[in-house]
């Protein structure tokens, strides 16, 4: 902890209430849940009782999922304060809070909201999981397109203080359906007496509620947008979805898929702070899987043991063989499973990939096979056409391997990540194994 946790840890201690309350209200809301992150669970219950509403929503947000479940169930005894905290957070952010708990619990802290508050946040826990309509907000500022920009202003300053962004303002017949999105800047530079209609042009980039969050990564990353409209089949304006709530989402995905591609079965957020039971769980599934498969390497060795009690010296180059292969896959993988990810490549693409990749990896594989040679030159000449041929071939076919497994899995509808590192060079091991004996077996005199 540091100086300041330390200082308000020896207030709390001498029961120094004021000082305390006007210390920690003065402090950046970062800064402040920066020490409570690291505080005990009866301090952090002191603090945030002494904290004013806003000053408490603020900090709150910045707070991670454990430390937030961890201060609302240190609070159930002062049902009033949790009632004002749920009820000030911005409604995506307590969305974010609600999914992560235990159904049970979700539903009771629902049930302290205010009735409008409740109808916001049951409409939004309502939407599929991870569809932009969990992570869109209510909190925009809407006008229609008869108002003049001398009443649209007046509109935007009587609603606006709320709204989640004011850099772009909605414009929505009286339907709600929308029109159009106008730039701050456009209304202000305007004549008073102009209308919205004659400074919009209707061209707008709108989201559905229904669709996957990284529709809207995707839609962000190709327009310079601060935030996008939500709307649903028929074009009604239901909310909006920020940059920095999509950049929390782009977080998520590049977490899960950095973990999946080290055959992790989820994310682990924080290791330190994760159980031994939780943390050996997420690891065990794939480690097992993986063993069996590799039994297959060991039986392929097996298969070929006269090769090898015939030329030893091919055991020297087994490792780098295989470790090529698979190192190669992995590679192609990562490249294939962003591409994917991002949206710059689709199924269609993979054969015009798969010719591009093939001459690739040849000339990687050749490449390295200049190199190996150099080694066997030296070491086993005799081996030397059989360590070369080899290394294109298993280099060829890792990287095949890596490319083709992630659109398999896409085409299946599973995340691509899943074709992790681990599984691509089992694979790439075990057939790396067989090229390199077949390959001995018709080159060698045996």
């Amino acid at each position: 902890m540091n100086e300041t946790g330390i200082h308000f840890r020896e207030l709390i201690e001498s029961k120094s209430w004021k000082t305390l309350k006007r210390e920690v209200n003065e402090l950046d809301p970062l800064q402040l849940a920066d020490i409570i992150e690291e505080m005990s669970k009866t301090d952090e219950i002191f603090i945030f009782r002494l904290l004013l509403r806003q000053r408490a929503k603020e900090t709150f947000q910045f707070l991670s999922h454990d430390k937030q479940e961890e201060i609302i169930n240190g609070l159930a005894v002062y049902s009033n304060i949790v009632t004002g905290l749920l009820n000030d957070l911005d409604p995506d952010d307590r969305t974010a809070f609600f999914e992560e708990l235990p159904g049970a619990v979700s539903q009771r802290l629902v049930q302290l909201l205010s009735a409008e508050e409740r109808q916001i946040a049951t409409r939004l826990l309502g939407y599929p999981e991870d569809s932009i309509g969990r992570l869109m907000t209510p909190e925009y500022v809407a006008v229609k397109p008869y108002y003049t920009v001398s009443e649209a202003l007046e509109h935007i300053r009587r609603f606006g203080r709320d709204s989640e962004t004011l850099n772009v303002i909605y414009v929505v017949d009286d339907s709600w359906r929308l029109i159009d999105d106008v730039r701050i800047k456009e209304i202000i530079l305007a004549s008073p007496e102009q209308k919205i209609a004659d400074i919009s042009d209707n061209r707008f980039v709108s989201l559905n509620a229904f669709d996957d969050q990284e529709v809207a990564i995707r839609y962000f990353q190709d327009h310079d947008r601060v935030a996008l409209p939500v709307v649903d089949i028929d074009k009604t304006l239901l909310g909006i979805v920020t940059f920095d709530d999509v950049m929390d989402v782009v977080e998520e995905e590049n977490t899960e898929d950095f973990h999946k591609f080290g055959a992790f079965q989820e994310a682990i957020v924080n290791p330190v702070k994760a159980r031994f039971a939780y943390l050996y769980r997420q690891r065990v599934f794939w480690l097992t899987a993986l063993v069996f498969m590799n039994v297959f390497s060991g039986a392929a060795i097996s298969f070929f043991g006269n090769v090898i009690e015939h030329t030893v010296s091919l055991v020297f180059f087994l490792p780098l063989l295989i470790g090529s292969g698979g190192n190669a896959g992995s590679q192609s993988a990562t490249l294939m499973i962003r591409a994917i990810a991002i949206g710059d490549v689709e199924l269609k693409d993979w054969f015009r990939l798969l010719g591009k990749e093939l001459w690739v990896s040849f000339l990687l594989g050749f490449t390295m096979a200049a190199g190996v040679s150099l080694i066997a030159g030296f070491r086993a000449p005799e081996v030397l056409p059989v360590v070369a041929l080899t290394m294109i071939l298993t280099v060829i076919t890792g990287s095949l391997i890596g490319l083709i497994l992630p659109f398999i899995f896409t085409k299946l509808k599973l995340d691509p990540a899943t074709a992790s590192a681990p599984l691509i060079s089992c694979i790439s091991d075990i057939t790396g194994v067989l090229i390199y004996f077949s390959i001995a077996t018709w080159m060698l005199p045996i």
